[in-house]
């Protein structure tokens, strides 16, 4: 028979029971003690019996002992299988869903599991499992999400030199007259209200389809709003009509809600009625247009949705004075929350300055 193994000499029993009562592994602490057994002369099973194992560990753990000393003697966590992706297959396929898909290539006009899965099969000959796709695609940061609208006509780049050219736009209008902190920053939009309404998300029970009641007339109305989210503050008129004198009835209204010995630089689209000729402008206001086809600019956009979404969707009207009401009363609620205002409006582009 073979000699046994013998322990590394930079440590003794001494010294190996001393880890073993500061040790907070049991496993590690109850090996440490037999080693020490050793150490103190004893056999190798005498060193079995103490942690009643077999010779056979009690050598794996001497070989262990030696190569890493005593942290070699605490339990690994076992590999697992091999992944099926690896890093380069997983830099592809995050690649390949940044690009999205090419709708006369691969006949989709988005991802879904089982296309990407076959995506990865076609250029690699990995077959992974949709259950793995689906973990592997969370544990690079990736979560199936509601896509935000985009206009088709949209400019390339747009938003972006917006954002960066806006406070020398306003800069140069009447505003300028002015001190940066004397500028108020609003939002303007107009948003139809009316008996053919919208139906929102709701949370119902896995398996079940909720329903929703949704009326078919066509009887409706504009709210004109505009906030200043800086401020917490707007100001709106529901009105039957969108045109330029509608406009100017909304625009005085805004100034009358214009903070004394400040200046409003109301932000809006390029609508017809917006930028007309006739458009009388209050002193203390000065329009700055939005880029074309940006309505992700506008910070009414989602005060609109805040609203649909929240207190005016999933209703029946019973005629056009209750679509009034509903609408100035959600309006007035709103304003009583200037909290709410500045959390959907406030955006760094704009207030940063």
């Amino acid at each position: 028979m073979p000699p046994p193994i013998a322990l590394r000499v930079d440590f003794n029993a001494a010294e190996l029971r001393r880890l073993a009562r500061r040790s907070k592994d049991a496993a590690q602490a109850r090996r440490l003690l037999a080693l020490a057994a050793i150490y103190d002369g004893g056999t190798r099973s005498e060193a079995a019996l103490i942690s009643n194992v077999t010779l056979q560990i009690v050598r794996d753990w001497v070989v262990r002992f030696n190569a890493e000393g005593p942290a070699g003697l605490i339990d690994r966590r076992a590999p697992g299988p091999t992944p099926l992706l690896t890093d380069t297959h997983r830099q592809a396929l995050a690649a390949q869903i940044d690009r999205g898909p090419i709708p006369a290539i691969h006949d989709v006009v988005r991802w879904r599991l089982c296309d990407l899965g076959q995506w990865l099969w076609d250029t690699f000959r990995v077959s992974v499992s949709m259950q793995t796709l689906s973990r592997e695609l969370r544990a690079l940061g990736y979560r199936k999400l509601s896509a935000r609208p985009k206009h088709h006509a949209q400019a390339i780049g747009a938003i972006e030199t917006f954002k960066k050219t806006s406070p020398p736009r306003w800069r140069a209008s009447r505003a300028s007259r002015t001190s940066a902190s004397a500028v108020e920053i609003c939002f303007a939009d107009e948003a139809r209200i009316g008996q053919k309404n919208s139906i929102t998300r709701r949370w119902a029970r896995r398996g079940t389809r909720p329903s929703a009641p949704q009326d078919q007339r066509y009887a409706s109305t504009y709210i004109f709003g505009a906030v200043c989210p800086r401020e917490g503050s707007g100001a709106a008129l529901v009105l039957p009509f969108c045109n330029t004198a509608v406009m100017n009835l909304h625009l005085a209204e805004i100034s009358t809600n214009v903070t004394a010995g400040k200046h409003a630089v109301l932000l809006l689209d390029q609508a017809g009625w917006h930028l007309s000729g006739d458009v009388e402008v209050p002193d203390n206001i000065s329009l700055l247009p939005l880029p074309p086809k940006c309505p992700e600019l506008n910070v009414m956009e989602n005060v609109w949705q805040f609203m649909r979404d929240n207190w005016l969707s999933n209703r029946v009207f019973q005629n056009h004075d209750d679509i009034v009401a509903h609408c100035c009363h959600h309006w007035n609620r709103l304003i009583d929350q200037p909290w709410r205002i500045m959390s959907i409006g406030l955006r760094d582009w704009a207030h940063r300055f």
